[in-house]
């Protein structure tokens, strides 16, 4: 594979398990050093550290749990001394907004407590990480932000889930518009159904996966690459040209 981004930076955010992991490995792979930001799960991160590093990658960790200004502050500092450390500056070129999540419910079951822990999640985190680091992305940037297909399917149990990754989508447009001036692009990833721990239990029933796997024209549902594949492609010297787009990486499950 061509490393086009050898002496490239890059951080992921909720990247030691997961989709994020996925897209911390594929950049390594192509040469950038990537911060591997996380909240809580230490022997995931190592773990996800060595794996870069066994195949002769360059990363490093940054624990710290998103949701806040403050975390936002934290995470920032941290980054600045690693990346002086490593290349004598603090500059960035890839931000991979990936990490969220949260409960899901109606509104019937959605206290003020539930709401606010969701949307820090999902666009607290985003938000304040994109405010203080974008001052540092270097020209031919490239920021990516992921949602959900649950954005824009109104299932009601998921109610505040989606409306925060609908404000992500904006986000993204919002930012595009600012940043594109800098030659820096921003995207965001609609994923469908990919296989990570957070849904192992809706793929271990039988008939749900059945129905879910039929529901996209591609009979299958999706794994980790799938997406990472996706964050490459934005990523690519041939894609300075995309910005302010919601990619959806679902199957068709949404056609």
């Amino acid at each position: 594979m061509d490393r086009f981004l050898e002496g490239k930076t890059a951080l992921v955010t909720g990247a030691s398990r997961g989709l994020g992991r996925a897209i911390a490995e594929d950049l390594a792979a192509l040469g950038a050093l990537v911060a591997i930001n996380y909240a809580s799960n230490d022997d995931a991160a190592r773990e996800t550290l060595a794996a870069i590093e066994s195949k002769g990658g360059k990363a490093f960790l940054i624990k710290n749990a998103q949701g806040s200004y403050e975390a936002a502050e934290e995470l920032t500092a941290a980054l600045d001394r690693e990346l002086m450390a490593r290349t004598g500056n603090t500059a960035l070129d890839i931000l991979v907004n990936n990490a969220g999540g949260g409960p899901v419910a109606n509104i019937d079951a959605t206290t003020p407590e539930l709401f606010e822990q969701i949307f820090s999640d999902n666009l607290r985190g985003p938000f304040y990480v994109t405010k203080l680091l974008k001052s540092r992305l270097r020209a031919g940037g490239r920021v990516i932000f992921v949602s959900s297909l649950g954005a824009r399917t109104a299932l009601p149990d998921y109610v505040v889930y989606a409306i925060s990754k609908r404000a992500v989508e904006t986000f993204t447009v919002v930012m595009a518009k600012e940043l594109g001036p800098n030659n820096i692009t921003v995207n965001c990833i609609s994923p469908g159904l990919i296989a990570s721990d957070a849904n192992a239990d809706i793929r271990a029933d039988e008939g749900t996966r059945t129905y879910l796997e039929q529901s996209t024209p591609l009979r299958r549902l999706g794994v980790p690459s799938d997406l990472s594949g996706v964050v490459v492609s934005l990523v690519s010297p041939n894609m300075g040209y995309v910005t302010g787009q919601i990619i959806e990486v679902t199957g068709g499950m949404s056609l």
